[in-house]
């Protein structure tokens, strides 16, 4: 497996190497939800984030941050900012969702502290942070927003990060990713 910055728009790559050594797939922005609309991922989210896959309701995304496992939940529906506007249903999803990821998130890295928000003051669609805390991390125990700058994941961070998630998660999700 190969993990590269794709091109001009600072995007991450995650695939298989092909014979002549370079990427064979890329994680795109916009992404497809159950009704087969595009629901467009917010240009901050795919600038800060890599698409890891998804549940039934929502994207994970996991931030370019190699300071904490930080991981967003991004409901695929058009034009939601709040979680009380989301259907009943969806509501109910996105909770076991957000509960299946946190459990996921215990087993894989054993924080001291899981912390869990849905902020959207500077980016306006709904989307659910998971970030792994530990009373070791640089900015522990204040909250991690504009603490320190954002440093990237090496390839070997990355695939660590992603295989730990992958032995925790069920079969409720779908990588998007061909990771070996």
């Amino acid at each position: 497996m190969a993990v590269r910055r794709s091109g001009t728009d600072n995007r991450w790559g995650i695939g298989a190497l092909g014979a002549d050594g370079g990427l064979c797939q890329t994680a795109a922005s916009t992404h497809i939800n159950k009704d087969h609309r595009m629901a467009e991922l917010h240009p901050q989210l795919a600038q800060d984030c890599l698409t890891l896959g998804r549940f039934s309701l929502c994207h994970l995304l996991l931030m370019r941050d190699a300071h904490y496992p930080w991981f967003i939940l991004v409901p695929d529906r058009d034009d939601i900012r709040e979680i009380h506007e989301l259907s009943v249903a969806d509501q109910q999803q996105l909770l076991r969702e957000s509960v299946g990821l946190s459990r996921a998130l215990e087993r894989a890295f054993t924080p001291d502290k899981l912390n869990i928000a849905a902020l959207g003051n500077l980016v306006p669609q709904l989307h659910l942070h998971h970030i792994v805390r530990y009373d070791t991390d640089p900015a522990w125990p204040a909250p991690v927003w504009g603490r320190l700058p954002a440093i990237p994941y090496d390839d070997y961070g990355l695939i660590q990060v992603i295989e730990k998630l992958r032995g925790a998660l069920g079969d409720e999700f779908s990588f998007a990713l061909d990771l070996p």
